[in-house]
């Protein structure tokens, strides 16, 4: 009889835990590393033991089918799930022990976390401001309202703007606390072509000027092929695959990246040799 899901979750976790002594690479410690992390729920397992690092100045695309343990990562990652067994080591220091530090410098914003919509827009600055304790808020919220063209809508409720000037207000509030670490879900879903293309380039210059780490989930594999550097997909809470999002359907035999997307959701064990 084998051994319970869990209990090998638990074996992977203790193994990786005795080989890997520095969540970072080279000299320079990752911005986000990922140590055999398992989430599971009684006998079913969502995440299993899955391992990664994301670099300074990299964009990462965390992908995969609805189901195939995205949000339960990203979720682990922001301290709002425990997990069963691994570690999340964010900016050198370890979530379950440092959990303050760890994510004082990491931010977050998705389409389904839409900020409250009877706030103006300076006000869902300002309450976010006061969350994260930033020091002279003021000046922040203002530099902020300048870089995201928001400057017209300071005192208009979010809930009355389109979608692209909910996601740049979106974006400002993930950006109030300067973060080292920023993870974005689905950041340009429902957007127009034009709306899309400049949060992307908005993104990509970030992380290119600043010491910092993104982390992008997609289902538009054209956006992930024009932001990511290095792609993981996720496949039933394991990663399936790895590699440079140009390159690596040819690697699979596949012309494009949404050709092995689509066989990662319908034949994972076609991949798995």
């Amino acid at each position: 009889m084998g051994v319970p899901d869990w209990q090998s979750c638990t074996q992977a976790a203790r193994h990786m835990h005795s080989i890997q002594k520095n969540p970072g690479t080279g000299l320079s410690p990752a911005i986000l590393a990922v140590e055999s992390l398992c989430k599971t729920y009684g006998k079913k397992v969502a995440v299993d033991g899955i391992s990664f690092q994301l670099g300074r100045h990299e964009i990462l695309g965390l992908l995969g089918p609805n189901g195939a343990g995205k949000t339960t990562t990203i979720n682990m990652v922001l301290g709002v799930l425990e997990p069963t067994a691994g570690r999340v080591i964010i900016d050198g220091r370890n979530i379950a022990s440092n959990r303050r530090l760890a994510l004082e410098r990491t931010n977050f914003t998705a389409v389904y976390a839409p900020l409250p919509g009877n706030l103006t827009v300076w006000q869902n600055l300002r309450v976010f401001a006061m969350l994260y304790g930033i020091p002279a808020a003021t000046e922040r919220i203002e530099t902020l309202l300048r870089e995201y063209d928001l400057v017209a809508f300071r005192d208009t409720k979010c809930g009355i703007l389109s979608s692209g000037e909910q996601t740049r207000v979106a974006l400002a509030k993930a950006m109030l606390n300067h973060p080292r670490l920023l993870l974005l879900d689905e950041p340009t879903a429902s957007l127009d072509p034009a709306s899309a293309r400049e949060i992307r380039a908005r993104i990509r210059d970030f992380a290119a000027t600043n010491d910092v780490g993104v982390l992008w989930t997609s289902h538009n594999m054209y956006e992930v092929s024009e932001v990511c550097g290095r792609v993981l997909f996720l496949s039933h809470g394991k990663i399936l695959l790895e590699g440079d999002p140009r390159t690596l359907p040819a690697e699979y035999g596949k012309e494009t990246l949404e050709d092995l997307f689509v066989t990662v959701a319908r034949e994972p064990l076609a991949l798995e040799d």
